[in-house]
Parts: C-alpha cells; structure tokens; sequence
C-alpha cells in the first residue's frame, strides 16, 4: 500500500522544472534580457544611439554656393575684372601723386616716400590676394581669386607667381587680358597657366 504520490511509486522527491540560466536564450524564440533585438526582416536598420555615422560629403566645390549654379563655380565676368583692376590701379594714385610733386620740385626725398609707398602698397595687395583671394579692387567688385582644383585661396607666393605669368597676357597685342571675355572659364593665359580662376562672391 503506497501513501506517496501516486505518480511517484518509488517516494523519490521530484526536481522542480529548470528555468533557463541568466544570458541562456528561452524557447519559443524569445530572447533573454539584455541580449540586442533583431529588427523583422524588410525593415531597414538604423544606427543605434552611439553608433558613429558615416560623414556626408560636403556640398560644393569649395565655392560658395549660389543659386542655380550647383558644382559650376560662378565665374566672374571680364568687365568685373577690368573694373577690379582699374580699382587696384587707383589706390596707386597717392603714391604716384607724392612721385610727381617731388619730381616737380627736385625734392628726391618726396620721391622716395613716393617709390617706397607704391612699393608697400604693392606688397600689402599682393598678401591680401594671397590670404583671401582679394585685392582692394576684388572686395570693392564682389570677386576672388582661387585655385581651380578647390576653390581654395593661392597663398603669397603662387600669387606673386601668377602675377609674373601675366606677361604672357600682353603678348600677342595684349589679347591674353582680352580672353576672358569670351573664354568658357573667364580666364587669362595666366590663369590658364596656374590653373586659377576669378569667381563672384555675391
């Protein structure tokens, strides 16, 4: 006669039913605590938080971006350069102006100031090209001078290079000043040389 359980005969004790360990994945396909969720197949992942992303190109080609000229760079015109240049030339006036009177009245001192101005005018012109791709003239017309490949300002001394290639403009009765005004790219031979090109800023 047995007074234990009767599905148990022999009284041995029962082990309770083993739940699955900590970090161990439980049936019927559900995921344990902790373990990442996998997005139902279709549905495009997105970068979880923390998740570096990758960088996004940036718009342009180094040039500022204008509308309706998209990665064309928008070229400065010939008559905004020929104004930028006349504008140039005029800063030179004082200088000139204290050259003459001197002159005039055998004062060589007056004329040195005057060659030493002109000089110093020359030099500052040629950093502020280099630096920011303007002259006085260039800011005073909206434009700059930049590299083609980036739209990047030459520095100081390829703009001084650039500036001795522009005897290859006045060869040929000047006609390299001329070109840019039929020229697709609006460039000089001495752009052309360099690889340089005049864009508006505005």
């Amino acid at each position: 006669m047995s007074f234990g359980d009767p599905n148990n005969p022999y009284g041995q004790p029962q082990q309770p039913p083993q739940q699955p360990g900590y970090g161990y994945p439980q049936q019927g396909g559900q995921q344990p605590y902790g373990y990442p969720q996998q997005p139902p197949q279709g549905v495009p992942q997105q970068p979880g938080y923390g998740y570096p992303q990758a960088p996004q190109a940036p718009a342009g080609y180094g040039y500022p971006q204008q509308p309706g000229y998209g990665m064309q760079p928008p070229y400065a015109s010939w008559g905004q350069r020929f104004l930028g240049t006349l504008v140039d030339i005029l800063v030179f006036v004082p200088a000139y102006i204290i050259i003459g009177i001197g002159g005039g009245t055998k004062i060589w001192a007056l004329v040195g100031i005057g060659y030493v101005a002109a000089i110093g005018i020359a030099i500052w012109q040629l950093i502020r090209e280099g630096r920011t791709g303007q002259t006085v003239g260039k800011q005073a017309l909206g434009i700059r001078l930049v590299k083609e490949i980036d739209g990047q300002p030459l520095g100081v001394g390829f703009a001084f290079v650039r500036r001795l290639a522009h005897f290859l403009d006045s060869l040929a009765c000047y006609i390299g000043w001329l070109w840019p005004a039929w020229d697709p790219k609006r460039q000089t031979f001495a752009d052309k040389v360099c690889s340089t090109i005049v864009i508006r800023t505005n």
